[in-house]
């Protein structure tokens, strides 16, 4: 009877256990799913709720304006409002060494971007004089598609080409990762490593001197600074954005 019963005992712990690894399996492929490599890493956060736009305000503003809101999931911009109710959003704090994953769809002829290491200032106008830009483009109908380093993915007029410059079809989610970490700055698209320097090496200086950059006082100049999501007249939506600081 003893044995018996020991037998019974064991074939209840071995079911529980079972079950319970199905269970914590099936909750581990639900909380990934749609999200970058390591974003169960505890060290990673998101940086949009999914719906609000908390931890965000348009560039030299206060709030978010109306171009841009939080729908389904998805943090979208609408360029059919006033001029005045335009504009870059920035998260409202600052990284120096981080690593960054969200995804973008862009509409057809589409043309946005990610933008970083921004310094917010009045005395720059706009994100871009600052901070590096990773470009967000609709490749086959953008106006701005002539270019190699102004493609999808590009580490924008510095470096790119067709051959790694791979979204997907207008409508359909891409990958962006961007890890900067001690100046060296990585980009990936679709898990294609688009962009790989080091900034402030001579690499770099020669990028920044056959770029449209080359003059411009403040760009690249800051290493810590805001994660800006471009108003470039197009609709576009960005979503799963998280960070991991490094």
């Amino acid at each position: 009877m003893f044995i018996k019963n020991l037998k019974s005992a064991v074939s209840i712990a071995t079911l529980s256990t079972v079950l319970f690894s199905a269970c914590a399996s099936s909750t581990n492929t639900e909380n990934t799913e749609n999200v970058g490599e390591g974003a169960q890493d505890s060290e990673w956060r998101s940086l949009f709720d999914g719906k609000t736009t908390d931890g965000w305000h348009t560039y030299l503003r206060d709030t978010v304006t109306a171009g841009w809101s939080a729908v389904d999931g998805e943090l979208r911009f609408n360029p059919n409002v006033e001029g005045d109710q335009r504009g870059d959003i920035v998260t409202d704090e600052e990284f120096e060494n981080f690593e960054l994953e969200l995804e973008w769809k862009i509409s057809s002829g589409g043309n946005s971007g990610i933008i970083f290491s921004v310094h917010e200032n009045p005395k720059y106008g706009a994100t871009y004089l600052t901070g590096p830009e990773m470009q967000v483009l609709d490749n086959i109908d953008a106006a701005d598609n002539q270019i190699e380093t102004h493609l999808a993915g590009s580490l924008y007029d510095m470096v790119g080409s067709p051959e790694v410059s791979q979204p997907k079809p207008v409508g359909e989610w891409n990958q962006a990762r961007i890890r900067k970490d001690n100046g060296q700055l990585t980009l990936w698209l679709n898990g294609v490593q688009t962009a790989d320097v080091l900034i402030g090496s001579d690499e770099w200086n020669e990028l920044i001197a056959n770029s449209k950059f080359h003059d411009w006082e403040g760009f690249a100049k800051y290493p810590k600074g805001k994660i800006a999501l471009q108003d470039h007249g197009d609709v576009v939506a960005y979503r799963n954005i998280r960070i991991k600081e490094l």
